[in-house]
């Protein structure tokens, strides 16, 4: 059966992807924030964009999923 089916814009999941982010390679206003952190987590949308970072990666799975998204590791 290869039937096509228009699931719609608000079929499936929003994906995020989940990133260790080194804070060397942040900006310094960034990192004069962090105190003591060497690495913190990034969620990125489909395009790449950066939506936020956090301290640890179970948060950031925690905060995809309070905003209705789907984590997904990133390497």
């Amino acid at each position: 059966m290869n039937a096509k089916f228009d699931f719609g814009p608000e079929a499936g999941a929003r994906i995020v992807y989940v990133r260790e982010v080194p804070v060397s390679d942040l900006p310094e206003e960034i990192r004069a924030q962090v105190q003591g952190a060497t690495t913190l987590y990034a969620l990125h949308d489909a395009s790449g964009e950066r939506l936020a970072l956090v301290r640890d990666r179970g948060l950031a799975f925690i905060v995809a999923r309070q905003n209705d998204m789907a984590p997904v590791s990133a390497h």
